[in-house]
């Protein structure tokens, strides 16, 4: 199809779209609008990578099957963030200006309750929200659900990894069974496909691209360098970028904070994204960055979690994340509406196996590039600025320097052309060059990445690591890590994303990361950053079960060491037990010797309940 007029849109909506300056539908747009305007009646699974036009692609047909003269909600959409709820909200107001009498109300955590109830004493025809909030007004019965016809659950692998699983069930319960249920999605994680199973009837799925790969306008590179420099690679990224506009991803919230400080520090346009914010806070961020007043955002996968930012040149992960979905997501924040993109990855050698892994999920090809030179960014830098004395004539506004021109004009005759040049660009360029006068080369050596990289290194499993059993690399690149252990392992059904939901839901944070799971029979070992270590162990305490957090005081036993001594639970000197009473190893060790009496007879039944563990966010 060729325009928006050939998908059967009225005329209202039509001229909506024109004022946006939308002249072409995406693919995503081009199949689900038929599909529902047409005479089906089925229910919709969209997987579609974000920034492809998923909002248009359900906005549009619900506010033309919506009926502005009555006063009811007719459709709900619900989304993960706030921030995606105002956009949503946004864009269906946009395209329905010129729908008379059509309303749209966005309703979230972080703003006034009683604000929003006068936003509903006239009921809207679209009700946009974020789960938690929804559940609060439906409690306190400002919301009625009974009119539902469209329920739409966006962006619905995000929610369930942000934890409103229950949520989102409760919220189903509410609405009418005959209702159509669309339910938008970038990947298709099982818990997605049980929920489509369990809610959806005769679900039609469409899809666009491979399901759980990256979309095609977005390049994806990696730096490889040693830990330690790391920062310094993240600002020759930066230079070399003179426009760069761009989210920089880091595992915690510490992280983002330090990293978001170096870069302002270092005279960098930078600022940070994190759950410590407050939401004023928060929302003035994202308004500087938006407007572009920041060239570069760091953020956690959590805190940048629904963000909707149009143009990003780069998205760069200071560190991959542990979840390859995760990347995806980071990813699908550039390369949007049609344009072009890059990711860019900062790895250590270690992490080459990890790079292979995405490749394989996401069905596209890094390209490693070497980390730019002193002398490239340089380069890169005296040209930019050249560019912009070459077009300021059209953009420049001369008005307010005319009065002063005479006066410069008489000071600086005397000086040739060519040394006038040369004055202005060292006066302008000098910080670069004194900077990066004696740079060294942050690649690191080919023999050293062949005795690391290259080779099939000892302890990695390219298909274990993938499932995160055994990312080794933060924990041996860093000394700011603690290694840790749960006394449930394996036979306890125990599996890496089991100890996932029991952190997130034990400490009720998303933000702590976690590396080098390991699963052993009895106990479930990874490590973390030592900051996290106090608030992590104070959480478990307060746990009222058997699920005890331990610390490891020294290093693991080698294979060998484990081997002869009987595996891992036998060395129970190498552990520190932070038991809820007094006596605790001792008491360990008593419930030990118990399970080892019992064998395989333990109960497992009675941890199931953390299987599904997730964290409610409002």
């Amino acid at each position: 199809m060729s325009s928006f007029k050939e998908l059967g849109l009225s005329e209202e909506i039509l001229h909506g779209i024109e004022d946006l300056g939308f002249e072409t539908p995406m693919p995503i747009q081009e199949k689900v609008t038929p599909f529902l305007l047409g005479d089906s009646t089925e229910d919709l699974v969209a997987l579609a990578q974000t920034g492809t036009g998923k909002t248009a692609g359900f906005g549009l047909p619900i506010l033309q099957l919506t009926d502005s003269s009555v006063q009811k909600i007719q459709a709900l959409v619900l989304s993960p963030t706030r921030e995606l709820c105002i956009q949503i909200s946004n864009d269906l107001k946009n395209f329905s200006k010129y729908v008379r009498g059509m309303k749209v109300v966005p309703v979230y955590g972080g703003e006034s309750i009683v604000t929003q109830f006068r936003q509903l004493d006239v009921p809207p025809q679209i009700l946009v929200a974020t789960p938690g909030r929804l559940i609060d007004l439906i409690e306190r019965k400002k919301v009625d659900l009974s009119s539902i016809r469209y329920l739409v659950l966006d962006e619905a692998d995000e929610m369930l990894n942000m934890g409103f699983q229950e949520d989102i069930e409760r919220i189903l319960q509410e609405t009418p069974e005959e209702r159509r249920t669309l339910l938008f999605s970038a990947t298709m994680p099982k818990a997605i496909a049980e929920i489509s199973k369990k809610y959806m009837k005769n679900r039609v799925e469409i899809s666009i691209g491979r399901v759980n790969s990256g979309t095609e306008n977005v390049e994806h590179v990696y730096y490889m360098v040693q830990a330690k420099d790391r920062y310094n690679c993240l600002k020759r990224v930066v230079d070399i970028n003179p426009d760069i506009y761009a989210i920089v991803f880091c595992r915690t919230r510490q992280e983002t904070k330090d990293i978001a400080e170096k870069l302002m520090q270092d005279g960098y346009n930078a600022d940070a994204l994190h759950g410590d914010l407050s939401q004023s806070q928060r929302d003035t961020v994202m308004q500087r960055f938006r407007n572009k007043t920041l060239q570069v955002l760091v953020a956690t996968d959590v805190a940048a979690r629904g963000l909707d930012v149009n143009n990003l040149t780069h998205v760069i992960n200071y560190n991959l994340p542990d979840d390859i979905e995760n990347y995806t997501h980071r990813s699908g924040r550039t390369g949007r509406a049609g344009k072009k993109g890059i990711s860019v990855a900062i790895v250590h050698s270690r992490e080459r196996n990890r790079i292979r892994n995405i490749e394989r999920q996401i069905n596209r090809t890094f390209v490693q590039q070497p980390v730019p030179s002193g002398l490239e960014v340089c380069q890169a830098q005296l040209f930019s600025l050249i560019n912009k004395i070459q077009n300021a004539t059209e953009t420049l506004d001369r008005t307010q320097i005319e009065p002063y021109l005479p006066m410069i004009m008489e000071q600086l005759k005397e000086i040739s052309r060519e040394d006038l040049i040369i004055n202005f660009v060292s006066q302008e360029f000098d910080r670069f060059l004194q900077y990066y006068k004696n740079a060294p080369d942050l690649n690191i050596p080919e023999r050293e990445k062949k005795s690391r990289g290259d080779k099939k290194e000892k302890g990695e499993r390219g298909g274990r690591r993938e499932r995160g059993e055994r990312f080794r690399g933060s924990r041996e690149e860093s000394g700011d890590y603690a290694r840790l252990k749960i006394n449930m392992g394996a036979r306890d059904g125990f599996t890496p994303k089991r100890v996932l939901g029991l952190i997130n839901d034990t400490t009720d944070s998303h933000d702590i990361g976690v590396h080098s799971i390991e699963i052993t029979n009895r106990y479930s070992f990874f490590d973390v950053d030592k900051s996290h270590v106090p608030l992590m162990m104070d959480a478990f305490r307060r746990r009222n079960d058997d699920i005890q957090l331990m610390e490891v005081l020294k290093d693991r036993p080698s294979r060998k060491e484990k081997v002869e001594k009987g595996g891992w639970e036998s060395a129970d000197h190498f552990y520190r037990q932070f038991d809820k009473s007094a006596g605790g190893k001792k008491k360990e060790r008593k419930r030990e010797r118990e399970r080892g009496q019992r064998g395989d007879e333990r109960p497992k039944k009675e941890f199931r309940r953390n299987k599904d563990s997730f964290r409610r966010h409002r």
